[in-house]
């Protein structure tokens, strides 16, 4: 697989303009890519100077590069560079709630991330000095994305050398429909839920029984099914495990009324439990 060939991140001269120089030059020797730096603004020598500075280390290590300086609307210059130079991970900033320890995607990265054709990777705290990826969390729930999903996170683990990857399937609760009231109506949702607990770990089995072994070999491998809201409960089984990243699959073109009654990914993008990759 060679999911990266062109890695892309929005720069701006903020206090974490390195950390994110850093985290982004860091995946791209990790992956083969060439990393394209967009900053929305005039561009200048004192500017070029100062991403130059942050790249240093990397060149060394064969970090192949390009600065693109692009006046206009942030949102609307990033979605057409990433096309331009054919981007096929955009990473972005979010940003931490004021005196909460919770993070969520800015206006900018929010409309970026629902409009972009491309996967993006929202940090929450990029490094200057690498910190390890131990543990994914990805999407398995039973959606004909899923097993691309689940393909490219043992592809993104293996390159970021994990230890163990978690696979969601999250049921909706609708698929329980018993009223619990007496002992022989609690026995039948124990049942029911077991019998979709096994159909679940059969279908996610089958998806990473048939992955090469160089992407699962060294990797502890668990299969969780989750009873709940769709986006809600995964990103929430995240925050609790600690994961380090969590994978999911890209939404379909949202309506109105998506953004107005939350589901899926906007539940994640309201509150960031860790770093998203999401996947196109």
């Amino acid at each position: 697989m060679n999911l990266f060939s062109t890695i892309g991140i929005g720069v701006a001269f903020s206090p974490n303009l390195k950390a994110n120089i850093c985290e982004a030059s860091r995946l791209a020797l990790l992956f083969d890519a060439k990393l394209v730096l967009i900053h929305v603004g005039q561009d200048s020598e004192e500017k070029r100077i100062r991403l130059e500075e942050h790249t240093q280390a990397f060149l060394a290590k064969g970090l192949n590069y390009e600065m693109v300086f692009q006046q206009g609307n942030p949102v609307d210059v990033i979605l057409s560079v990433s096309e331009s130079k054919a981007i096929d991970l955009l990473i972005l900033g979010a940003l931490q709630r004021e005196q909460f320890l919770k993070y969520y995607v800015g206006s900018i990265a929010r409309r970026i991330t629902r409009r972009a054709k491309c996967s993006v990777l929202l940090l929450i705290k990029p490094s200057v000095e690498r910190v390890a990826c131990q543990h994914i969390v990805v999407n398995g729930l039973n959606d004909p994305k899923t097993e691309h999903t689940i393909q490219s996170a043992f592809y993104v683990g293996h390159g970021l050398g994990v230890e163990r990857i978690s696979i969601v399937e999250e049921i909706k609760p609708s698929e329980v429909a018993v009223k619990v009231d007496d002992d022989k109506s609690l026995r039948k949702v124990a049942i029911t839920k077991e019998r979709i607990r096994l159909r679940e770990e059969s279908r996610v089995k089958k998806i990473v029984d048939d992955l090469p072994d160089q992407y699962t070999k060294g990797i502890n491998i668990k299969s969780q099914p989750i009873f709940g809201k769709r986006g809600y409960s995964i990103g929430h089984y995240a925050q609790i495990v600690r994961a380090d990243l969590l994978i999911m699959n890209a939404s379909m073109q949202m309506s109105f009324w998506d953004r107005l009654f939350p589901h899926d990914i906007e539940y994640i993008l309201s509150e960031l439990p860790t770093d998203v990759l999401i996947l196109q």
